[in-house]
């Protein structure tokens, strides 16, 4: 396998749902290659304006980076929760940046109702998609030209991973591991985690 190492940028914002991007942040952090000597995987978060979020939950964070000074990443995942779909689906800076985004990146993925921020930028026209299995139906009428999958962890579609809610974004993240550096380097990171995956 190459030792390539790829930019992960996780997008925050108030009402977060917490695991959404917390474990796809682990997972990408904890994997390592070669005995530990080559880390193919630098994440970092990044909201709109850079300031600290408060989670779902009440949990706050502080983002690395705004829009307006983040670097370039090669993979960028959209969490969901309340905030994506009732606040940043309606914000136009976000759904704009994640739609400059996606001419950039090799990878986007998005956790939950992530997804909503996805179909609303566009890019999953004619595509299939999934989500938070509460919200599926929603997804269904206001985003028809989506081919909604119903009863699937993750839908890969090639550049475009969506997975449905909250600790389905783990199995998404391994998969995506899989499919990167292979499914030895994901299953010793499942190891590490102590989680159990079907690869």
């Amino acid at each position: 396998m190459e030792t390539k190492q790829w930019r992960v940028g996780i997008f925050l914002f108030d009402d977060v749902e917490v695991l959404d991007f917390a474990g796809p942040f682990e997972v990408f952090s904890v994997t390592s290659m070669e005995n530990g000597s080559h880390i193919p995987f630098r994440v970092k978060t990044v909201s709109e304006k850079g300031n600290m979020i408060q989670t779902l939950n009440g949990l706050k964070v502080q983002p690395d980076y705004s829009f307006a000074n983040m670097p370039v990443f090669d993979i960028l995942i959209i969490p969901g929760g309340i905030g994506a779909r009732e606040r940043e689906v309606h914000n136009e800076q976000v759904i704009n940046w994640i739609r400059e985004q996606m001419q950039q990146v090799e990878l986007m993925a998005s956790v939950c109702t992530g997804a909503f921020l996805l179909a609303k930028a566009g890019i999953l026209s004619g595509k299939k998609a999934t989500t938070h299995w509460a919200s599926l139906d929603r997804m269904e009428k206001e985003f028809p030209e989506v081919v909604v999958q119903k009863g699937v962890k993750f839908v890969d579609e090639g550049n475009i991973v969506t997975s449905a809610g909250i600790s389905a974004g783990i199995n998404m993240s391994f998969h995506i591991i899989k499919r990167l550096v292979g499914a030895e380097v994901a299953e010793q990171t499942a190891k590490i985690m102590e989680y159990d995956i079907v690869l």
